[in-house]
């Protein structure tokens, strides 16, 4: 009597439901290995992040250092001195907006920390000298000086609550101090990777694609390229329409700032600049940052800086926004909002910057596939006819 084979089906899904249950029950273990990977790898990771914006710089450079030279050295010394160039740009850039913003800023805390104690001492001298018009005020006076109060025990107190401060002050600073050790080892290891991806792309690209082909079906290689596409031309499209979108903005805030005579023009007009990176929301941010450096100088000019700010977000959001970047990244306004919303509530500040550009890439391909069936539906329906 023939032994009965088992279907292949049911030991896949044995297998599958198998693995599930594996996972539920290890599910704090695969989390904690998961989390553990991820800092182990987020250097990496990041670092794939720095190429692909260092390669759009890089791209540009290149078709400008002697495209069409002939020569072996240049050839040769095209792609280093290009990844150079990147860095230095990019570097440049935000060292200029650094040295332009960090010191009128702490100049503006300065100010105000100057401010505060005289302000404190001008209320209590006109408390004192009006300390007859409230009684209230001065009946607890009375109260608080005829308290009997145990001075040694509140001394005791003080010391133990004082001591307590430093040693987790110095537990703090000691965590602070560490963490910006290793921030700033995973920041050259990403720099580092970086560059190694820059200088090999095209051997790194042949290898994935000969990989890919080794390993995957004809049709999910194309359709895992079309998304790539999709992704690449609308990321590279929306950082470059950032970017210059708050170049745009941040120019036309310096020069409105300067014809106002606003005080802290250059200096607030790159802060806003920068700000505009985040879309939609950035360009308030700095306008609150810089509003607060103007009202240690003056009131009065700090709430004409806002109703100027208004007006010159509305036509930035209504003109400049959607013919800079809205038209390069073919996503609409209202979807811009809910991507910048629902990534700033998931991942705040990188949340909002990689959110409008997802969202894009998954509307361009919802779109794709959607005219894509109506075709074929439509083609299927004329040859029922016929």
């Amino acid at each position: 009597m023939e032994k009965r084979k088992m279907d292949p089906r049911i030991i896949k899904y044995f297998l599958l439901a198998a693995f599930l249950v594996l996972v539920i029950r290890y599910f704090n273990v695969l989390l904690g290995g998961a989390g553990n990977l991820w800092g182990i790898a987020s250097p990496l990771v990041a670092g794939c992040a720095v190429a692909y914006v260092l390669n759009i710089v890089m791209r540009r450079l290149e078709k400008l250092y002697f495209p069409n030279s002939r020569s072996v050295w240049v050839k040769k010394t095209r792609r280093p001195v290009c990844i150079v160039l990147s860095l230095v740009l990019i570097a440049a850039v935000i060292y200029l907006i650094l040295m332009l913003v960090v010191p009128e800023l702490i100049k503006a805390f300065t100010i105000i920390g100057q401010s505060i104690p005289v302000a404190f001492r001008t209320a209590v001298d006109w408390l004192a000298e009006n300390l007859d018009e409230f009684p209230q005020t001065a009946q607890a006076l009375e109260n608080l000086q005829t308290l009997n109060v145990d001075w040694n025990s509140l001394g005791d107190s003080v010391i133990n609550y004082l001591k307590a401060g430093i040693g987790g002050f110095l537990n703090s600073t000691v965590t602070l101090v560490g963490s910006l050790v290793g921030a700033v080892v995973n920041s050259v290891i990403a720099l580092i990777f970086a560059i190694y991806i820059l200088a090999s792309k095209e051997k790194l690209a042949d290898q994935f694609k000969r990989t890919v082909r080794a390993f995957v079906r004809p049709s999910w290689i194309e359709r895992g390229k079309r998304v790539l596409v999709t992704a690449d031309r609308t990321f590279s499209s929306f950082i470059v329409g950032q970017v210059t979108e708050a170049v745009i903005l941040g120019s036309l805030c310096t020069l409105g700032m300067l014809l106002f005579r606003f005080p802290y023009a250059p200096m607030i007009g790159a802060f806003i600049g920068a700000t505009a990176l985040i879309p939609i929301v950035g360009a308030y941010l700095g306008a609150s940052v810089g509003a607060f450096m103007i009202l240690t100088q003056d009131p009065l000019k700090a709430l004409l800086f806002l109703v100027f700010i208004v007006v010159l977000q509305q036509l930035e959001g209504n003109l400049i926004y959607p013919k800079v970047v809205g038209s390069s990244i073919g996503l609409p306004g209202m979807w811009v909002l809910a991507a910048v919303t629902i990534g700033g509530g998931l991942l705040g500040i990188p949340g909002m910057l990689l959110g409008v550009p997802s969202v894009a890439t998954v509307y361009k391909l919802l779109g794709y596939g959607v005219n894509r069936r109506n075709a074929r539906m439509q083609r299927e329906k004329k040859n029922a006819l016929q």
